[in-house]
């Protein structure tokens, strides 16, 4: 402070070096002025044109809680560059969509839905086999990202969802999965399209506050699963300000007055993150041509990726949404085209609730059914695209990574002038495309659930309710990794006996042999096909792990428990009568305690009977 000037006098002074009135600021904002920054002025005096002036109405007299007045001003600094647009344009943009919430809009009015143009595939056929060969040899240019901002609560799983283990067979959890499976397709790139160099696929991790540090702990303590550091990026998002009313007035903490409420603003923050931290055009520079986004816990994604990838390179798709059959009126988005009067056309995803009143309101009068297929002509949307880069980084050049945004408060009654609790912004992965000209070549490719979506995102409670709806829990999702295995085997000629229905958790679910293999063993089905002849025959009970890249199955028959571990360099077969008690599948409760967390919530454990395990070194057997 001047010598000689009160603290009132250095604070006008103070503001009318900044040029700003503040006869209708808060007395108390004023009165704390000399605590800040003229940056921090700044952003106070935004607050306040964007009618915030109730944040500084319970601020204490100079010299009480200085330091967390300080500190409000720090986390504005944060809310402020962390959104496109800045803090101003998040309020704005709260108030139209609140308004528009209140006034009941329907977001498609004007617009009438179609079936898009997209690829159907089917495993092991002449057109599946093409596209995977094509997707594999493009691999080499592409980027991966993966979206990991969650934690396991809503499994009943106190860890960050990537660290739970996809299989108990092998206990590989989803992260190693992931980046085994990259590295496969890295590989498998580089041998077909004889590389003299095999060019490293970059990986990229959205995470949060909540995730990130769990997720470098998960990847160093495990040096990354055998992937180079430097492959790896990790790009933390942050959360928006809440909102506390229809004027968008921003809700401070319930325990803190000193500091604004947040929440997550949703997946779609991706977009954004990768826009500003210059990555694209890292890539770009290295010439890619793909960027691959995919969620956390699907163990069956990467058994579609080759093909789905091959479709894009074929079809010079600007966004591929991979896609399953979907029943009419299933709890699960469908992909539509939706065409506006004004000539206007978009193809992305539609919530199952907003599309069967669509279809009615327009010239869809049974609304949402199943067509000779006996599924819905709109496939089913699982969150993982496929974009082309170049158009990708034009698009985010002009939207600053933004994408739509919704809101979706919870009235306290049918006025509409009162929330139950606040609410905030939120944003989809899926919803880029809403902003792409007519011209963007957006397509979709829909491969069989079974082979390409089962994720794990219910706790048992919630996995039973309703029961029309696939259960999605820890149970189906390691259930369905050895259905698929399974079944894989059987397309290229294994005799695989059928499952047995059995409960866990008050699951029904079909128990197939539990088969697992690394993803260097077979990351396509021609690679798979190739490395089983003869008549090869497993029993239901059975347990056969392959954890090597040349191991070839030829007259073999098991009964039992199989663990083959080949180095890289041996090439292993496998043949003849193999029988022994092997593991057993076993209940457990849930509600036991006395079982770790990612069992409870399966429900089972595997008893280790009786097993065969060898071991191979650098030698042919």
């Amino acid at each position: 402070m001047a010598s000689g000037l009160t603290t009132a006098d250095s604070t006008a002074k103070l503001l009318s070096d900044l040029k700003i009135d503040a006869g209708d600021w808060p007395p108390t904002l004023v009165k704390n002025l000399h605590l800040l920054s003229p940056d921090q002025i700044q952003s106070g005096k935004m607050l306040l044109e964007m009618g915030q002036s109730h944040l500084f109405q319970h601020w204490a007299e100079p010299g009480v809680d200085d330091d967390q007045k300080k500190a409000f001003f720090t986390q504005l600094s944060k809310l402020n560059s962390s959104y496109p647009g800045g803090l101003a344009s998040y309020i704005k943009t709260a108030r139209e969509l609140l308004a528009d919430s209140k006034a009941g809009k329907n977001p498609y009015d004007g617009f009438t839905p179609s079936v898009p143009i997209g690829e159907v595939l089917s495993l092991g056929d002449d057109n599946f086999i093409k596209f995977e060969d094509v997707g594999v040899k493009e691999a080499k240019n592409a980027a991966f990202v993966l979206v990991a901002g969650g934690l396991g609560e809503r499994l009943g799983y106190n860890g960050i969802k990537v660290a739970l283990p996809a299989e108990t067979t092998t206990g590989t959890c989803f992260l190693q999965l992931y980046i085994e499976s990259i590295l496969a397709l890295q590989e498998a790139s580089s041998r077909l399209t004889q590389g003299t160099c095999q060019k490293e696929i970059p990986f990229v991790i959205m995470t949060s506050d909540d995730t990130h540090t769990c997720t470098l702990d998960l990847l160093e303590s495990n040096s990354y699963f055998g992937m180079k550091a430097s492959q790896v990026k990790l790009l933390k998002q942050e959360k928006v300000a809440c909102l506390d009313d229809n004027d968008a007035r921003l809700a401070l903490d319930p325990h803190n007055k000193y500091k604004i409420q947040t929440k997550p603003h949703g997946h779609g923050d991706v977009h954004s993150l990768l826009y500003s931290s210059g990555l694209l055009n890292v890539w770009h520079d290295s010439r890619l041509r793909w960027v691959i986004f995919f969620q956390d816990t699907n163990g069956l994604l990467f058994k579609a990726i080759p093909a789905s990838l091959g479709v894009s390179a074929t079809k010079e798709y600007h966004v591929n949404s991979l896609a399953v059959p979907r029943k009419a009126k299933e709890a699960i988005g469908g992909i539509t085209k939706l065409t506006h009067s004004d000539g206007r056309s978009m193809v992305i995803n539609v919530e199952y609730n907003q599309l069967d009143p669509l279809l009615r309101a327009t010239e869809h009068p049974d609304g949402d059914v199943n067509c000779e297929t006996g599924y819905s002509p709109f496939p089913g949307n699982i969150n993982q695209l496929i974009l082309e880069l170049d158009p990708y980084i034009k698009e985010l050049t002009k939207t600053g990574g933004a994408v739509k945004e919704f809101v979706n408060p919870k009235y306290k009654d049918a006025s509409k002038t009162s929330f139950k609790s606040s609410t905030r912004l939120e944003c989809m992965m899926q919803d880029y495309p809403k902003t792409l000209p007519p011209s963007a070549r957006v397509g979709f490719t829909v491969i069989d659930t079974w082979l390409a979506y089962a994720p794990v995102k219910n706790n048992p409670e919630a996995a039973n309710i309703p029961k029309q709806n696939p259960y999605h829990s820890a149970t189906s999702g390691e259930m369905a990794i050895y259905r698929a295995n399974s079944l894989i085997l059987k397309k290229a000629g294994v005799q695989v006996e059928d499952p047995v229905q059995q409960v866990f958790n008050n699951q029904e679910v079909e128990v197939w042999p539990r088969v697992t293999w690394k993803p260097k063993w077979g990351i396509t089905f021609a690679e798979i096909q190739s490395k089983v002849g003869g008549g090869c025959f497993i029993s239901q009970k059975s347990t056969m792990a392959l954890k090597g890249r040349h191991i070839f199955l030829e007259n073999l028959t098991l009964d039992g428990t199989l663990i083959i571990n080949s180095s890289d360099d041996a090439k292993v077969k496998v043949g003849g009568s193999i029988k022994n008690k092997g593991w057993l599948i076993e209940r457990i409760d849930y509600k036991d305690i006395t079982f770790p967390e990612e069992l409870r919530i399966r429900g089972f454990k595997i008893e280790k009977k009786e097993q065969l395990e060898k071991t191979y070194g650098n030698f042919c057997y």
